[in-house]
């Protein structure tokens, strides 16, 4: 495998120019910026770091439309894959910043209006503010008919009230993507709201610590009074917002994985050919081959999947729901299992706390389990092929 094969896939037909020049300005700035900033000991203070740095490299432009501080008037999916690989190779915080920009927005750029998105999206294209998506509840997460928090009509106005927890940037976003019941409207009607952090009756209650470090925590709502235009989309369509969304951001979350896998390849691939056991080196013996051949075997499925889906979006398609499932499913799981295979040939090297095997295999977990976990996305599959219900 050459030294260059991590990039081979930008020859593929699924891009033009423009993509390749971004991959390679990103890479590059990636490999001067991140290093210095990724700490995972105050994920807060390097999160925020990491997004205003972002914000002045342009980076986050491309999270969000024109022309209100984005490079596009529709969100280009593979630049967002593109640039979640790349993040995620060099550092998982700085992925995680530059997801959640995107995601924590995606409402407004997708489905806001055009005073939402001027009154958003400039600060979070900027780096300025930083943006956070709430739909997952303690016993609500992929099964949205469970959802507890509702809001009501209350004069000229709406009051919400509920928890939303599990939610990345919780304590450090200026404004939450907010998911509500609406009994009013329908049975089952949700409606999306923007929040600003410091709505009255909106706090963050709860931090919540988990093995890759990252802001994270439980977002209360009580009484909590917002303005008939932070809704976003028309009332009572808030799950077309929230699986709208997804159906875009799904593939990007398959990308980071790629990005994490690709970087534990090139580890394995470079500590096989270093470490000698038996009088050669490490990657001249069979097993060591033929696990660097499934490494690599993998890698590519998975980036054609991923890619595979975003083409599809930015080719027109109003909807990826099986591209994307399957995308976010095969390359995390994978990427798992490549990471995995890292360590083993790294052997004792590779489980020593904040190598950077050891901090991918951390890292990369979670990405099995957020946006829909991997058996959600079986079942998003197999209900494409079925015409069976929608599921976020």
């Amino acid at each position: 495998m050459s030294a260059s094969a991590g990039h081979d896939h930008l020859a593929w037909p699924f891009f033009d120019d423009e993509h390749r020049a971004f991959a390679a300005e990103l890479a590059a700035w990636a490999a001067a910026e991140v290093a210095p900033l990724d700490d995972e000991r105050d994920p807060d203070a390097t999160c925020r770091q990491l997004v205003r740095r972002l914000g002045e490299g342009g980076w986050l432009s491309h999270a969000v439309v024109a022309p209100h501080g984005g490079v596009r008037h529709r969100l280009d999916v593979r630049t967002l894959c593109l640039a979640r690989e790349t993040l995620a190779r060099h550092g998982g915080l700085a992925d995680f910043a530059f997801a959640m920009q995107g995601l924590g927005v995606g409402p407004v750029s997708l489905f806001g209006s055009d005073a939402l998105k001027r009154h958003y999206l400039p600060a979070i294209a900027a780096g300025t503010h930083i943006a956070a998506f709430a739909l997952s509840e303690a016993d609500a997460g992929s099964d949205v008919n469970a959802m507890r928090t509702t809001a009501r009509r209350d004069g000229d106005g709406w009051v919400i009230d509920g928890e939303k927890t599990w939610i990345s940037n919780a304590g450090i976003a200026h404004h939450y993507a907010v998911f509500a019941r609406t009994p009013e409207l329908g049975e089952r009607a949700v409606t999306a709201f923007v929040v600003d952090a410091d709505a009255p009756g909106c706090s963050v209650t709860a931090r919540v610590a988990v093995s890759a470090p990252h802001p994270l925590g439980t977002l209360s709502l009580r009484g909590c009074r917002v303005a008939p235009s932070s809704v976003v989309g028309e009332p009572g369509k808030g799950l077309r917002v929230a699986l709208g969304t997804l159906d875009v951001f799904r593939s990007t979350v398959g990308a980071a994985a790629l990005g994490m896998a690709r970087r534990a390849l090139a580890e394995a691939l470079a500590f096989s050919q270093s470490r000698r056991a038996f009088g050669k080196a490490l990657s001249e013996h069979q097993l060591t081959q033929a696990r660097l051949a499934g490494m690599a075997l993998q890698v590519d499925a998975a980036a054609l999947l991923v890619y595979r889906a975003a083409w599809t979006r930015d080719s027109g398609a109003e909807r990826i729901t099986r591209e994307a499932a399957m995308a976010k499913l095969y390359a995390t799981e994978s990427a798992q299992r490549v990471i995995d295979d890292a360590i083993q040939l790294l052997g004792a090297r590779g489980v020593v706390a904040g190598a950077t095997v050891e901090r991918l295999y951390r890292e990369v977990r979670a990405l099995r389990i957020y946006e829909g976990t991997s058996e959600i996305q079986q079942l998003v599959i197999a209900g494409t092929l079925l015409g069976g219900e929608e599921r976020a």
